[in-house]
């Protein structure tokens, strides 16, 4: 059975895409099967992969809103083991239509419950909010991923998370755990950045990933070629620090 991680912050401009994109083709380079789920209604991450969203059918919003099979709205990317659930503006309104389905919290867990068996690692990239798309996505997640931006309010916004995070737990999904905290746009010359590392590091401990993301101009050019770091340029500090990553998660799976 594949694990499911949520990478969710409602603060945006974290990396939570970036992360969910490079994290997913570094898992596929080191040969396990990978679904990203988009659950964001800007549908980056799928795009971000190369997929045109104006010749997609089926995505995730059919698979919510109505009874659209979700093996049937995968595509598969040119990664090899790497495929996506797409996402569409639409999801904007899927929040209100959702409003009167019994379970309505439960909705994305049924979505993904029968693809678990034939991936390795699914992982969702939630959108900026703590709305019923992202409260779907951390009830249906085994754990979550918060990527933490090394500037000081990006911490003040982790402990409204942590909050919802305790509320799912209790109501909703009580085998949440917190994979860890990851740091993105980390930039050692900066002290701001060392302070903010040091801090999370100190109050969260073993929760933090040991690998930090750097600034990177290379993950920013990827996205505009609509390709993974990896794939753009693999000897790049930002496809270095994404493997580093993958194979962190791995052995602390394993």
């Amino acid at each position: 059975m594949g694990k499911i991680i949520a990478l969710a912050n409602q603060k945006g401009g974290v990396g939570k895409t970036t992360t969910t994109i490079n994290l997913a083709t570094s898992l596929a380079a080191l040969e396990k099967k990978v679904l990203v789920v988009d659950a964001d209604p800007q549908a980056n991450a799928s795009s971000g992969l190369g997929i045109d969203i104006k010749k997609v059918n089926k995505t995730i919003y059919e698979c919510l809103i109505s009874t659209a099979s979700s093996k049937e709205a995968i595509v598969k990317t040119d990664i090899e083991r790497l495929d996506v659930l797409p996402s569409h503006i639409n999801l904007v309104g899927a929040e209100l239509e959702m409003l009167n389905i019994e379970n309505r919290e439960k909705q994305l867990a049924a979505v993904l419950a029968p693809l678990k068996e034939d991936y390795d690692y699914v992982l969702i990239d939630c959108s900026p909010s703590l709305g019923l798309i992202t409260v779907n996505a951390l009830t249906a997640a085994d754990s979550i991923i918060i990527p933490v931006q090394c500037e000081y309010f990006a911490l003040e916004g982790i402990s409204k998370l942590l909050n919802t995070i305790k509320i799912i737990k209790n109501k909703l999904n009580p085998a949440l755990e917190i994979e860890g905290f990851l740091l993105t746009m980390y930039d050692a010359r900066l002290r701001l950045a060392n302070q903010i590392y040091e801090e999370v590091k100190n109050h969260f401990q073993d929760l933090v990933f040991t690998t930090v993301i750097q600034r990177n101009i290379k993950l920013s050019e990827s996205q505009s070629f609509a390709q993974p770091v990896l794939v753009y340029d693999a000897a790049s500090k930002g496809a270095v620090n994404h493997m580093q990553l993958a194979q962190e998660l791995i052995e602390k799976n394993s």
